[in-house]
């Protein structure tokens, strides 16, 4: 007579794996959901902060060179001296920033002078790089 021996095989079920397959796809859901609109929230501080440092720069060019960049001259004038300017040997040595940012959407910080908003304005068209918008496509700027 021949012994029968039973093999008990180990491992998981397909029940067992769809479910968590299904646990797992609700925390990913739970989760993009919490951390997708603090992103959005991130880059319009981080752009707002940007911008408080562009102002910051340039009241120190207006006190060594007596008046703020015009539109033409432009944030460009933080990093290196504009070269018909009538003070320009009072000009920092090394500018006012190291270097031009762009905005956390990858688009060119807008400066205007005179402002609309003051005697200068530093915008970002925001998310969608175009003027005017709601929500993340609003333009952040130096009068918020």
């Amino acid at each position: 007579m021949k012994k029968i021996i039973s093999k008990k095989l180990s491992g998981f079920s397909l029940i067992e794996i769809l479910v968590v397959l299904m646990i797992i796809g609700l925390l990913t859901a739970v989760v993009a959901i919490n951390v997708l609109p603090s992103q959005d929230r991130a880059r319009a501080d981080k752009a707002l902060a940007d911008i408080r440092i562009y102002e910051q720069a340039l009241e120190l060019y207006r006190l060594d060179m007596f008046s703020y960049p015009s539109s033409d001259e432009g944030l460009q004038a933080l990093t290196q001296a504009p070269e018909n300017h009538r003070f320009k040997d009072r000009y920092r040595q090394g500018g006012y920033i190291r270097k031009l940012e762009t905005d956390p959407w990858g688009n060119d910080y807008q400066y205007k002078r005179p402002g609309d908003n003051g005697p200068f304005d530093i915008f970002s068209y925001g998310a969608d790089g175009q003027q005017g918008g709601e929500g993340m496509d609003r333009d952040i700027g130096n009068w918020e």
